[in-house]
């Protein structure tokens, strides 16, 4: 009786489980795939935890002066992230499914081997010393070599989690100055780091450090070299690197290089965020923007290099730092200096003209726009084809192009031109006897070109702005307001913009009904835009005039004028009140400097409602303006 009943219930639970496996089998879409797909996103979200919590342990470590044991605790965390890395790339390999809309690129396979490589030292016993073998598996084995991976990976799932919640139908407008804010509090948090500074920082002090490196101004409120460590001093250009490409623009490259294109709304958003053209050409786009910002930079660093190396006593790794630093603030229309006062110093003023043109360059070349880097880097490429083709494939047919070069590279090369041409004509002239007076003619000419391009968003001085007459000052605020192009590093109103005001300026004095430049009649969109965003400009940058004087009664007029416009134009330069201002005048000039930053009309239409188009029109009207 009882081996009966014993194989009866042996029966029925193989039945059962014969059924089982059969309805899972058949209906595995319905009852397999769900359990599966949520497996998956749990350790995604585990993932993510994972790669905060390593940042999280980095920063700790190199932020702070911790004891033995806080360090084998931090080295647990790094073990622990490494494993649930390993277990979440072996997942996403394993269940993958083809119609996941975040496909694996040939680089996530690389990122993916790469990782898998760190096991090597594990499965493997340690070789004979000496050998190749050897040397291959401790560069494996090396704590640097994991550690780059897993940083790597942070990226990888934080980048990819961010452009998903671009895809949730957000307002672009507000995730452009949200990741802005989100940089500047981390960069606060990192400059209050015991090991940041040498003794220590206010946090109003560092919350104006971290806006104006990431908001790409210049503005300082302490000393930079004597304030900051060399830790502190990564940070800041770390900041500045961060905020002269965008964040936005920074991650988008990243989720899109190893998870292939995202959705269609993720693509439109960043497109329209770096003004591509199409979306077939967005990851070329962004990966045209970084390809230029490191290559000038690299070439900005070894001419830098060169026209510095053995004159400032420097050894060569605190050579090579200082060029890199100066290369990426000049580009980046930063204006940050780690020299003693500053391009000023006395050590650079004299013999040292390549310098000065150098960072003179950078800081146009970043002040024109990627899309016009993107533009002239396609015509350049267009014309080695064409002699190409001329010279050895007359065989083949070559499609030619007629308009290379787009309206607004013209526009903005032709007003870069000569808002350099006459900013150092007329610094020149004004003070080739006063702030210059006593130098060769060489030098008198170098800095005038310096001191005329810094103004339009750089920081940079190599004369003292209080040696300066008010007539060159007041010329050198109309610099600020005009800044440089849009979709640059640089701020103000933007040359594109003041272009289009004087145009329409322009055709209304004469009379013209169309506002037209090179056979071209720009849109009636762009003429209210541009007279809007000046308009916008001009109400905030008199509000911040206005509050600042009444906050620091005491200064001058033309101090808080220059304040104010170098926040909100985010270029750097000051009449020495900076240092002097109160806790709620470095707010008040930290708020400028975010605005000039994302953008006051940017800002604006995030934050306000937009209008549905109507299809109907109300009577017009004209109101008497003379």
């Amino acid at each position: 009786m009882f081996f009966s009943s014993y194989a009866y219930f042996c029966l029925s639970t193989l039945c059962y489980c014969m059924d089982y496996w059969e309805r899972l089998f058949l209906y595995r879409k319905k009852l397999l795939l769900p359990r599966i797909n949520q497996l998956v996103n749990w350790m995604l979200g585990i993932t993510y935890v994972c790669a905060v919590a390593f940042l999280a342990a980095l920063v700790y470590e190199y932020g702070f002066r911790i004891s033995e044991g806080e360090r084998a605790i931090i080295h647990w965390v790094y073990r622990s992230v490494w494993v649930v890395f390993l277990l979440s790339m072996t997942l996403q390999i394993v269940f993958r499914q083809d119609d996941s809309p975040y496909k694996f690129t040939p680089w996530t396979w690389v990122l993916s081997v790469l990782l898998y490589l760190t096991l090597l030292p594990v499965v493997f016993h340690q070789p004979e010393s000496g050998t190749e073998v050897y040397w291959i598996w401790a560069f494996f084995r090396s704590p640097y070599y994991r550690g780059a991976i897993l940083l790597l990976y942070s990226f990888y799932q934080l980048s990819g989690s961010l452009v998903r919640l671009m895809g949730k139908r957000t307002n672009p407008p507000l995730i452009l100055a949200g990741s802005f804010l989100v940089i500047i509090l981390l960069g606060t948090g990192l400059l209050l780091l015991p090991r940041a500074t040498y003794d220590g920082i206010h946090w109003i002090d560092a919350l104006f450090t971290a806006t104006s490196a990431t908001c790409v101004t210049g503005l300082v409120s302490v000393d930079v070299p004597s304030t900051f460590t060399l830790e502190g001093q990564i940070i800041i250009i770390l900041l500045i690197q961060i905020g002269g490409l965008g964040l936005m623009t920074l991650t988008s490259f990243f989720a899109m290089f190893f998870m292939g294109n995202t959705s269609i709304y993720n693509q439109l958003v960043v497109g329209d965020m770096i003004s591509s053209n199409s979306l077939n050409s967005l990851l070329s786009t962004l990966l045209y923007i970084l390809g230029f910002t490191l290559t000038i930079e690299g070439i900005g660093m070894l001419v830098i290099w060169y026209s510095i190396h053995g004159t400032l006593g420097m050894t060569l790794d605190e050579e090579l730092f200082f060029s890199a630093f100066h290369s990426i603030s000049a580009f980046c229309n930063a204006g940050f200096s780690i020299l003693p006062g500053g391009m000023s110093n006395p050590l650079v003023m004299q013999n040292h003209n390549l310098l000065y043109i150098t960072l003179g360059l950078l800081i146009a070349l970043g002040g024109i726009g990627f899309p016009i880097l993107v533009n002239l880097y396609e015509t350049v490429s267009y014309y080695l084809g064409y002699w190409k083709w001329k010279v050895f494939g007359r065989s083949r047919r070559f499609d030619k192009r007629v308009h290379l070069y787009n309206l607004n590279t013209k526009i903005v090369l032709v007003c870069t031109a000569v808002l350099l041409v006459v900013g150092t004509l007329v610094i020149a002239v004004i003070e080739w006897n006063q702030a210059l007076a006593g130098m060769p003619v060489a030098d008198k000419l170098v800095h005038s070109f310096f001191n005329s391009s810094c103004p339009r968003t750089a920081g940079f001085v190599s004369v003292p702005l209080l040696s300066f007459s008010v007539q060159t000052l007041l010329f050198m605020l109309i610099l600020m307001v005009i800044g440089g192009g849009t979709q640059s590093t640089a701020g103000g109103v933007k040359i594109n913009v003041f272009a289009v005001a004087m145009l329409n300026l322009w055709a209304v004095i004469r009379g013209s009904e169309h506002v037209t430049i090179l056979r071209r009649e720009l849109s009636h969109d762009s003429i209210r835009r541009s007279n809007a965003v000046i308009m916008l400009y001009l109400m905030i940058a008199f509000a911040g005039m206005f509050i600042l004087s009444m906050l620091e009664p005491d200064a001058p007029l033309l101090a808080i004028v220059f304040e104010c416009i170098s926040a909100l134009s985010t270029v750097g330069s000051s009449l020495d009140l900076t240092p002097k201002l109160g806790g709620w005048g470095k707010i008040l000039i930290v708020l400028m400097m975010f605005v000039g930053r994302v953008g006051a009309f940017t800002l604006a239409t995030g934050l306000i409602r937009q209008e549905k188009k109507r299809n109907y029109k109300y009577p017009s009207d004209n109101i008497i303006i003379n």
